[in-house]
């Protein structure tokens, strides 16, 4: 069986990249575009995420950016005011919320 020709469009910085690591190997950039298609999939993850890694995974980053914005806030402001301005820095204003994809949709 002989390999299948495929024509692919690359930037012209990956092109120059890849070109760079075809010559450090030895390689022709067709030999070298073949290895590295093959090294990022066996290094992909060969399960999709689940619904449930996805929503940790953004809970956890809620969580650090809440963290970071507690420490750039003026420790003088008042608790309540302090947790608005986080909240609203984390879920953004609530008049964008209909735009948001990771919230439930209200029917109206």
């Amino acid at each position: 069986m002989s390999d299948i020709i495929s024509a692919v469009k690359l930037p012209e910085g990956l092109t120059a990249a890849v070109d760079a690591w075809a010559r450090t190997h030895h390689l022709s950039r067709s030999e070298a575009i073949c290895k590295l298609v093959d090294f990022g999939l066996r290094s992909a993850p060969t399960a999709p995420a689940s619904a449930q890694t996805v929503t940790s995974d953004a809970t956890r980053i809620e969580e650090i950016a809440a963290h970071e914005i507690e420490g750039l806030l003026d420790p003088a402001l008042a608790a309540d005011e302090r947790e608005r301005r986080v909240r609203r820095l984390t879920e953004g204003p609530p008049e964008f919320s209909h735009e948001r994809i990771d919230l439930p949709k209200h029917r109206t």
